[in-house]
């Protein structure tokens, strides 16, 4: 089927859609290197401006809409959370998109920090806004190691369905393919160190954004300070977390550096050919914002082609 892309960042959601067998065509993202990246590595379609100046009679027809609309406004690092943050009205042009095209389906990420805002009012209020669209609309809380995702990853995702559509079809959401429960039948999660063996120490390795924060680990229980469990899957890729505006790498399970980009990519699933552009700061900003791209790939998959 054909997809519309918006807050496409790097193109996390959107590469797990490709790799499920549908075709991207338009794609939007304001952040000057996270386009730079989506066009070096997906395609060149990706339009680089502020939403609210996208002109809908431009966009091209679509069946569905996905998108991880910016979150920071409801995360849970985000300790001042607040009802008028202008980062949690974005949806309202996803709101925008759906009435003027009105496709077949969407698909919607963001932090489990969604649910809870403004005592839940906040998205009571986002879900009837997109069923007032004319949709069925549904959501689940995932955990990206559940799905074969080496990090402690927990979203919303919200699926909707066009009302004359889904007289006849029903979205199911994928089954888990790993656990953390031991003797299960299915696989154990995926460790962080599973998930990064063989990859060495940034100086002795030409890999692609192999490069690392200097920030000082420090061991302590604050977010992007807490010492790694390498027997673990790692914890959730941060996109902010310093507190001075900065990304704060997760620590290596060695817990002698922080991640490199790189290690930080494989955790979130992008191919080991996948580029980033721009500076440090940059590049470790577009990894943490993406959707995992396996678990975005499994997603997509419950679609119809």
């Amino acid at each position: 089927m054909k997809v519309l892309s918006l807050f496409a960042g790097a193109g996390g959601l959107d590469l797990g859609f490709r790799n499920a067998g549908h075709t991207i065509v338009w794609a939007n993202d304001f952040d000057r290197d996270s386009c730079a990246t989506y066009k070096k590595n997906i395609a060149e379609h990706i339009v680089c401006s502020d939403v609210a100046s996208i002109d809908t009679n431009s966009i091209p027809q679509f069946d569905i809409l996905i998108g991880g609309f910016p979150c920071q406004g409801f995360s849970r690092a985000n300790i001042n959370k607040k009802k008028n943050d202008n980062r949690n009205n974005l949806y309202l042009h996803v709101l925008r998109v759906l009435n003027a095209k009105k496709p077949k389906y969407f698909c919607l990420e963001n932090v489990r920090g969604i649910l809870t805002l403004n005592n839940g009012c906040d998205f009571s209020e986002i879900k009837n806004a997109l069923s007032s669209e004319g949709y069925k609309t549904s959501y689940k809380v995932l955990n990206a190691a559940d799905y074969g995702v080496p990090q402690n990853r927990i979203r919303v995702i919200i699926i909707g369905v066009r009302q004359d559509i889904s007289r006849y079809f029903k979205f199911e959401y994928p089954e888990p393919t790993h656990t953390k429960i031991e003797n299960s039948s299915l696989p154990k999660w995926i460790s962080i160190a599973e998930a990064l063996e063989g990859i060495g120490e940034p100086s002795e390795s030409n890999l692609l954004n192999h490069i690392c924060s200097k920030y000082k680990v420090t061991n302590r229980d604050f977010t992007g300070h807490r010492k790694t469990d390498p027997k673990k899957p790692s914890p959730t890729i941060l996109a902010r977390g310093n507190g001075r505006g900065g990304v704060c790498a997760i620590q290596h399970p060695k817990n002698h550096r922080r991640l490199s980009v790189r290690e930080s990519a494989v955790i979130q699933t992008f191919p080991m050919n996948f580029e980033f552009i721009g500076n440090l700061s940059s590049m470790y900003r577009q990894v943490g914002n993406a959707v995992p791209v396996k678990l975005a790939t499994k997603i997509a998959r419950r679609f119809p082609k």
